[in-house]
């Protein structure tokens, strides 16, 4: 899949200074509790709405994990309407104003906000392949497309 194969190309990168998160990306590539209180409130303000102990639960799992591995180059808002298709192929990908260098989780929300079903398991598994990302890392890329979905 075009947009696996994008994100471990761009991951790959080394020789580039690094770019911290922070306040200039809305902190895309650190890790998603630095959202805790105002997701926790989010969902809290949906409660009724929403599955409210699922969601906390997932949230608060989420919050627990850590990227363990070396940070790696990240897009940033790497969704849908970033990314140019030509011919039912990715042809480009735009706005690199939140690239940062980080944790990978934030930009793999697209497996959620965008894609479902065989789709997103082809993705996942695809996502997968050369940088072996664990659990952890696809539960915090599921709390980033939680805290998006209730922002």
């Amino acid at each position: 899949m075009d947009c696996a194969r994008f994100l471990k190309e761009l991951q790959a990168i080394m020789e580039v200074e690094e770019l911290s998160p922070g306040h200039h990306n809305f902190w895309r590539g650190d890790h998603v509790r630095v959202y805790d209180q105002g997701a926790r409130q989010q969902i809290s303000e949906l409660r009724g709405i929403i599955d409210y102990t699922r969601a906390l639960d997932l949230w608060e799992k989420a919050c627990l994990t850590q990227w363990n591995k070396p940070p790696v180059w990240i897009h940033g808002d790497f969704s849908i309407g970033n990314l140019l298709v030509h011919d039912g192929k990715l042809s480009a990908v735009i706005d690199f104003g939140g690239v940062a260098v980080g944790d990978p989780a934030c930009d793999l929300v697209i497996a959620w906000t965008y894609l479902s079903g065989r789709a997103r398991d082809i993705f996942m598994q695809e996502r997968n392949l050369g940088m072996d990302l664990d659990a952890d890392t696809w539960l915090r890329a599921r709390a980033w497309a939680l805290w998006k979905a209730t922002y």
